[in-house]
């Protein structure tokens, strides 16, 4: 069995839900040409989270960042702002949402249904790129 890890940035992306499975295909590609294995993608941050999700219809993604726009802003009792009003949110989110994927590949391949998508789900209003450890495990 081998194992493979990368790490690499994404260039920044506004707030929002956002495919980014072209991304994860090159340097899954530039990475190895396992046929068969397992998929972890990590991110380094805690202002925004990795989630798969519908990727035909952009109504979606934006569906999801208001119904998580309506459940974490605004709240006046976060005491954490030292970094501004989108910071505390953005870390709610993130816990929800998550930090992590496993994927299987198949085929050198991302093993994802017909409609889904890597997001990066990016939670603050002016962010930086954001780092995102790949690691591949298989034959």
């Amino acid at each position: 069995m081998k194992i493979l890890q990368k790490t690499f940035t994404l260039s920044p992306f506004t707030r929002g839900f956002h495919l980014i499975d072209h991304e994860i295909s090159s340097h899954l590609d530039q990475l190895c040409r396992m046929q068969i294995g397992l998929l972890h993608l990590f991110i380094k941050h805690t202002s925004a989270s990795l989630a798969i999700g519908e990727n035909a219809d952009p109504s979606v993604r934006v569906d999801l960042e208001n119904f998580f726009t309506d459940i974490a802003d605004g709240k006046s009792y976060f005491t954490h702002t030292l970094e501004g009003a989108d910071d505390m949110p953005a870390h709610i989110k993130s816990v929800m949402i998550g930090a992590s994927l496993t994927i299987p590949i198949t085929n050198g391949r991302c093993n994802l249904g017909t409609w889904q998508g890597i997001y990066l789900c990016e939670h603050r209003d002016h962010a930086s790129g954001r780092e995102i450890v790949m690691t591949v495990t298989g034959a």
